[in-house]
């Protein structure tokens, strides 16, 4: 069984400047990680076929690392990749590749970003991610600015 879970930001910040965010080194090394440690590393060729990879550290003092292969590119509006964790990450992922999308909408005063991390393992996989992607979200939010109103938790769950 597979899981996924999808994260609903609504972010006080142009589609461009939320893409740019997401797919430049700098912009991942600004919110990357679920704690408020520095990225250690990110490189990012946000092209079909390009590829990605981060290695931030958790407040334990780990260091962990994800790479990926951009699937989809379609400035301001949607990114597609792969995702497998090369060292730390959740151990139920171990080999494994899953796929994170993010789909931005222009919407009054910024923009909508939709964040689903899908073909996660197991429950565990689910909940270990979940924290993450909502600490990471959070940083996003708080560097870009969030609209008034704006779910601070994940919206949506699917199993």
């Amino acid at each position: 069984m597979t899981t996924s879970l999808t994260l609903v930001r609504r972010i006080r910040a142009r589609p461009a400047i939320v893409f740019e965010a997401l797919t430049t080194a700098d912009g991942v090394a600004a919110w990357w990680g679920p704690d408020d440690l520095p990225v250690v590393l990110a490189e990012t060729d946000p092209q079909v076929g390009g590829a990605f990879r981060v290695r931030f550290r958790t407040r334990d003092g780990l260091e962990h690392e994800v790479r990926g292969e951009y699937l989809e590119i379609v400035p301001p509006r949607r990114i597609a990749m792969t995702w497998r964790w090369v060292f730390g990450g959740e151990p139920e992922e171990a080999g494994r590749v899953s796929r994170v999308e993010c789909d931005l909408a222009p919407i009054a005063g910024g923009t909508e970003l939709t964040f689903t991390h899908a073909d996660l393992r197991n429950e565990a996989s689910l909940a270990s991610h979940t924290q993450g992607w909502t600490g990471s979200m959070a940083k996003l939010v708080v560097r870009l600015g969030r609209l008034d109103g704006a779910a601070s938790q994940p919206s949506e769950i699917l199993g």
